[in-house]
């Protein structure tokens, strides 16, 4: 890809009207002094002390956010939240970036579900972070809550030219992307066949049809817990990514880290990724990758063309220490650059 076609690209972006379905978590830092920290007059304990709190869309909020960082026209998030502070917080994000949140329903019966992140504030990314503490719903969301999330989907879709799925619980049935709602965003994907379906699934990708899929390397094969450091080799995913093509019946994504993405329509192609150096923090790395290719799928860009424009904001969302990043549509021009330099260098 040349500069000019990646600027057509990327100037047809605000026209674009996108909806994402899925489960939105709250993101809330708690940046903690550790010098500060002091025993508890009640149970001795550490009482760690908390200097600023960071409030950020999470999980399905996350590709929102990144939509709204590359310059898309209009966004929905669908979904069900708790009625609590956490769903203020969490629709307060949202409003912020521009994100229609009337999709997004307050159910008292829910928690919202937030990643409670306490870190260190003089150690930068991932090393300064304390255990995490999450909140989720571990019991199977209702019918009656699916059946109005389903009903938001049908009400949005009319009004908009992608869906991106982000399918982040994985206990079976206990987030908002149900095997019940699943079989309709499959019976939707064929009625709606103008609006680009996309979906990204942590456990669950090959329950998907009708669908464009962005699977990382291990989802591909169904590896649920690969070791540290594990990479399933390229001669492997050529030979089984198009049986799962076929039974997707659209085009597959498969994220191969800094190796970069293996794109099935049918024929596998490999689109390599941008080499970065220095720390990096790969927190969200996967729904900006969806973010960038959905928008240009949206501007008429091929399946090579939209992975090539995936690794690029990827690679810029990767240096981005300690928070899920985004990009900018001039970053990702300078990211261009800097992987057309890599390809001739490896001529």
């Amino acid at each position: 890809m040349q500069l000019p076609r990646l600027n057509e690209l990327l100037t047809r972006f605000p026209q674009h009207r996108i909806a994402v379905l899925g489960d939105f978590f709250l993101d809330k830092y708690l940046e903690v002094s550790p010098e500060l920290a002091e025993p508890s007059l009640e149970t001795g304990r550490v009482a760690h002390q908390v200097m600023a709190i960071r409030r950020y869309p999470g999980a399905a909020g996350t590709v929102v956010n990144n939509l709204a960082a590359l310059g898309a026209g209009r966004l929905h998030a669908i979904g069900a939240v708790g009625d609590d502070g956490e769903a203020f917080d969490l629709c307060q994000g949202l409003n912020r970036i521009g994100c229609s949140t009337d999709g997004l329903l307050r159910c008292p019966e829910l928690m919202t579900p937030t990643y409670l992140k306490p870190h260190d504030q003089h150690v930068a990314g991932l090393a300064g972070e304390h255990s995490r503490y999450d909140t989720k719903n571990r019991v199977p969301t209702p019918q009656a809550i699916v059946d109005r999330v389903a009903q938001e989907l049908e009400r949005v879709l009319p009004q908009v030219d992608a869906l991106l799925v982000m399918d982040q619980v994985e206990i079976a049935d206990c987030g908002v992307v149900t095997s019940t709602l699943r079989n309709r965003v499959a019976e939707l994907a064929k009625q709606f066949s103008k609006v680009i379906f996309w979906a990204d699934s942590r456990r669950y990708i090959r329950s998907f049809r009708n669908t464009m899929i962005k699977a990382n390397q291990f989802e591909a094969v169904h590896r649920l817990n690969p070791a540290v450091g594990e990479e399933i080799s390229q001669d492997e995913l050529r030979r089984l990514i198009p049986a799962l093509r076929t039974e997707m019946g659209a085009p597959v994504f498969v994220t191969c880290g800094d190796r970069g993405i293996l794109v099935s329509d049918p024929d596998v192609t490999l689109v390599p990724g941008v080499k970065v150096t220095g720390p990096i923090d790969p927190t969200g790395a996967g729904d900006s990758a969806s973010a960038g290719a959905v928008m240009s799928l949206c501007s008429g860009a091929t399946p090579a063309e939209a992975a090539l424009v995936a690794n690029l904001v990827a690679s810029i969302t990767v240096q981005q220490l300690g928070t899920t990043g985004s990009a900018t549509p001039d970053q990702v021009r300078a990211a261009l650059a800097v992987w057309q330099n890599q390809q001739a260098a490896a001529k």
